[in-house]
């Protein structure tokens, strides 16, 4: 086994996962999630199909999987920190440069550079986090990695805000393009503060390069990566079309706004209110009491499009879609030696990647008949269902230390 430079002891300064937080806020709040809000303006101008329409999003989910899977070895060669801030330049590049034409071909290529820069500034991000924290108490650990990835929570809070003021600014054809533009330009700002903070932590020389132990070890956290990947699949078709579904049962566009707005807030909030909790629940339970709330917040708007429901909603996915990554981090954290956290998280990151790709493509198809986005809501409450049941079967397997397995 490769050595590890010395850890520094004292805890990690808090507003370093905070600074980290640029990740997730590119990569996932703005390159992923503000699609959702700019999709219907899009469509409307560009003439697109609901099939379209949720294949620009398994577009960007693929190449969210090819980063996730080139993360390990992109670190290994320059490392955390400097891969983290690169692709997260690029990724910001890419979606200020997704506005810049209305080919959808174009368009196409953009969510697609998106994806894949943006899955490896989150997987590096979460490294960084991850041994940020080597030294922390579990219930600190998990705190700190519920901070980085609620990020994507401020992402959408502020997308809640900026897309729907430009939106209603500038005229059809302009407005989404501008959009765009406006979002790369904040995500190229975020760089202020991660830049500092990527280097500020003291990393591991090596992120798993020992195959053959990482994929005994792997082999342990197998129900955890089939319950992501099946996530990965439900969660996406709410975040991709639960804005189109809203806006076809007749929800007005300011109750949309603070719709997303309470959906951010509550993620962004998360890392606060199951933190300890998460760091205490062993094997996947945690995770599927999670995924059963993101379960419950798609249920309801399918219930109900009343006021109340749809906030009802917005509290309950958002409070805990993005605490299932966290939850997710936190198993593998406990199961794994330090060296392979990076990869780990790469490896359940491809996992999800995978069903993000096949999800929003999926509902979009069985949709586009029946012109309306209710049977893909139900298919991500089935696809949760059985992820929540998946993750149950975890169990915590203390990873051996003995270097011959």
């Amino acid at each position: 086994m490769k050595q590890v430079e010395s850890m520094d002891h004292r805890p990690v300064p808090i507003w370093v996962p905070f600074a980290l937080t640029a990740g997730p806020v590119v990569a996932l709040g703005f390159a992923r999630f503000a699609y959702a809000l700019i999709l219907p303006a899009m469509v409307r101008d560009l003439g697109w199909s609901l099939a379209t329409a949720g294949a620009m999003n398994t577009i960007n989910a693929l190449g969210y999987l090819l980063g996730a899977l080139a993360t390990a070895r992109l670190a290994n060669r320059w490392g955390l920190s400097r891969t983290f801030i690169v692709s997260l330049i690029v990724t910001s590049l890419a979606v200020l440069g997704t506005g810049v034409l209305d080919s959808s071909i174009v368009i196409g290529l953009f969510r697609f550079v998106s994806g894949a820069a943006g899955g490896v500034a989150f997987v590096a991000g979460g490294g960084l986090v991850a041994q940020a924290s080597a030294q922390d108490s579990s219930h600190r650990a998990a705190l700190l990695l519920g901070i980085y990835f609620g990020g994507a929570g401020l992402g959408i809070v502020l997308s809640a805000w900026i897309v729907p003021i430009l939106l209603t600014a500038f005229p059809h054809m302009i407005g989404w393009r501008i959009v765009w533009g406006v979002l790369g330009a904040v995500s190229l700002l975020a760089l202020v503060g991660a830049v500092p903070a990527a280097y500020h932590v003291v990393q591991a020389q090596s992120l798993g390069g020992q195959g053959g132990r990482v994929h005994t070890q792997f082999r342990r956290l197998r129900p955890l990566l089939m319950a992501y990947g099946l996530y990965g699949a439900g969660y996406i078709v709410y975040m991709t079309f639960i804005v189109v579904f809203l806006k076809q049962h007749g929800v007005r566009p300011q109750e949309i706004v603070w719709f997303w707005t309470v959906l951010g807030s509550a993620a962004t909030a998360s890392a606060f209110v199951w933190g300890g909790l998460l760091g205490r629940v062993s094997g996947g339970r945690g995770v599927a009491m999670l995924v059963v709330l993101v379960l419950s917040g798609v249920l309801l708007p399918l219930w109900s499009t009343a006021t109340i429901a749809v906030l009802g909603s917005a509290v309950l996915f958002g409070s805990a879609f993005l605490a299932v990554v966290t939850a997710v981090t936190t198993v593998a954290r406990r199961n794994l030696p330090m060296q392979q956290w990076t990869p780990a998280l790469a490896s359940l990151t491809v996992a999800f990647g995978l069903g993000q790709s096949a999800g929003p493509l999926l509902a979009g198809l069985m949709s586009t008949g029946r012109g309306s986005v209710r049977t893909g809501l139900i298919l991500s409450a089935v696809i949760l269902t059985l992820g929540a049941l998946t993750a149950l079967t975890q169990r915590d397997r203390l990873a051996e230390a003995d270097d011959s397995v």
